[in-house]
């Protein structure tokens, strides 16, 4: 029996010799690779600049003798792998630094062979209000979320070279789609939640879905956007870097994007699947950014992402009043407006909109008496004439609170305005320029102020526009007021908020405007005008700005 058992021990440790030397052969030799080489270039390196041309961008190159695949492990702790050995890596921390980067090589049997090498690189870019609106500036981090109660806060357009192309399509707004207010309620989409933290002077990213993403459906689903299981568990690491999209490239770049990358490590991703892990900031505050990203298996096309940092169901905080007073107009020289604060637009031809009135600079139409600025519409022969004001070349503006304390015409086919237009209309026509249209009023609807934004897509009868109610607005002064910043564009009448504007890089309103103050007769807004009419004035007690 003794003997019995000495031979099936044997017979079994035959069986694994043999089996060892079947799985050495199928493998080839198992000995580890050699002469791992790693060589790196410092984009941009001159004489001039022998560290590199500030992108902090390196260009590695690994050989070894029997290697099938090479990682790099750098110290932000990112690594890549590939079987090229040829990488590119951007290091971000400012300054000239000094970083100490592992390479593997491995051959068959997954066997490694590694090294370590030094490499000092500059990098100058930076984006502090990036860092801290996205972060706080802490460990514990920003919670983010989709903006899901507005127009377009997940939207696709194409990405291509040209600002605007053939078709009137922006290559920074999303021309092609926008979601409607909570249009994804019902996908998993809106449970995802963005952490983005900095911990020591790394930015850490992690997305909780709850256990679901939601994927284009050219990744998933065979082209219809579904949720489908996923972890997504884990830190991330974060690097910021210079934007070099069609976008960044724009001749009105500055007021369309930040310029800064966000680019996030191992796949990871805000949120939608579309198959890229890097995002362009379009916009960002405190409260609340916009992103681009271009498409991963589809280059032509940009989406944009709109996120919050309110849950669901959570009104954002106030916008932040503008109290320093920087400009104004309290009109208390009697005589001709001052030309040191006004021009005039004149002539005829309808103004864009069959408008009936010739704007003249005549003392009949516009004139300072009593502390007060008067602009009478009248009739003259079988037309009318007016004035309009405008600060165009004298004054302009970006972002502040204007003010302005008005008394309205009246009568049938009046159209009394106050309001701002983009000051580069000379080169960047309307309604690309942008307009702001702080208060208007048609005496065929007394009372009914409107608070109108007009910019490509939506202008003249198809602008973003609300309406307030009011008692008496021609026979008393009220206070007509907008406030204007990079998120919002809030209109108010005597201090009640009426309209509340989402405001983005992607829009036309980050630059400097200019004021108009006017009344016009008739036109596809003013509407038919009354026969008997003979004149009626808009007077206005002060225009103030504020910063």
């Amino acid at each position: 029996m003794k003997k019995t058992i000495i031979n099936i021990v044997y017979l079994f440790t035959l069986l694994l010799m043999v089996n060892c030397q079947e799985e050495r052969l199928a493998f080839g030799s198992l000995g580890s690779p050699t002469n791992l080489e790693v060589k790196f270039d410092l984009i941009g390196k001159t004489a001039d600049a022998p560290n590199g041309d500030g992108s902090g961008k390196v260009k590695f190159t690994a050989t070894a003798s029997d290697a099938i695949s090479f990682k790099f492990v750098f110290p932000d702790g990112t690594s890549t792998s590939g079987t090229s050995g040829v990488f590119e890596k951007r290091f971000t921390k400012v300054g000239l630094n000094t970083y100490s980067v592992i390479v593997l090589a491995s051959g068959k049997g997954g066997i490694t062979t590694n090294t370590t090498i030094d490499v000092e690189v500059l990098s100058t870019f930076e984006d502090v209000n990036a860092v801290t609106f996205l972060t706080g500036n802490n460990a514990s981090g920003v919670k983010w979320y989709w903006a899901q109660s507005e127009q377009d806060h997940l939207g696709v357009g194409q990405n291509s070279p040209d600002a605007k192309d053939k078709n009137g399509h922006l290559n920074y707004y999303p021309t092609y789609y926008g979601a409607k207010p909570n249009e994804k309620s019902s996908t998993c989409l809106y449970n995802s939640v963005m952490t983005f933290s900095l911990v020591g002077s790394q930015i850490k990213f992690n997305l909780d879905n709850k256990g679901q993403t939601f994927y284009n459906g050219s990744y998933q689903g065979g082209g219809q956007d579904n949720c489908y299981d996923l972890d997504t568990s884990g830190l991330k690491t974060v690097t910021l870097s210079p934007s070099e999209s069609y976008v960044s490239m724009n001749a009105d770049h500055a007021t369309q994007t930040t310029g800064t990358m966000i680019n996030i490590s191992d796949g990871g991703f805000m949120g939608y699947f579309i198959g890229t892990s890097s995002y362009e900031i379009l916009s960002i505050t405190a409260n609340r950014m916009v992103v681009r990203a271009v498409m991963g298996n589809n280059p032509a096309l940009a989406w944009y992402h709109t996120f919050t940092t309110s849950p669901p169901g959570v009104e954002p905080p106030p916008s932040t009043d503008y109290t320093n007073l920087v400009w104004s107009d309290t009109f208390d020289v009697d005589g001709a407006p001052d030309s040191a604060k006004w021009g005039y637009d004149l002539g005829a031809g309808g103004w864009g909109n069959n408008e009936a009135q010739t704007y003249t600079n005549s003392s009949t139409n516009v004139i300072v008496q009593g502390g007060i600025l008067k602009i009478t519409a009248k009739k003259d022969g079988s037309g009318y004439t007016s004035t309009r004001l405008k600060t165009q070349g004298i004054y302009d503006l970006k972002y502040g609170k204007i003010e302005v304390k008005a008394k309205l015409p009246s009568g049938s086919g009046t159209w009394p305005a106050i309001w701002m237009l983009g000051s580069d209309i000379t080169t960047n026509s309307w309604p690309a320029c942008g307009e702001i249209d702080i208060m208007e009023h048609k005496g065929t609807t007394p009372n009914v102020i409107y608070g109108s934004l007009h910019y490509p897509d939506h202008s003249g009868g198809n602008s973003i526009t609300k309406t307030k109610t009011i008692a008496n607005a021609s026979t008393e002064f009220h206070i007509y007021k907008a406030i204007w910043n990079s998120s919002s564009i809030k209109f108010y009448v005597d201090d009640v908020l009426y309209h509340d504007f989402t405001n983005s890089s992607t829009l036309p309103f980050n630059k400097k405007f200019f004021l108009l103050l006017n009344v016009a007769m008739g036109g596809d807004f003013g509407g038919a005008i009354d026969p008997l009419f003979t004149q009626s004035t808009m007077e206005v007690d002060y225009v103030k700005v504020y910063q």
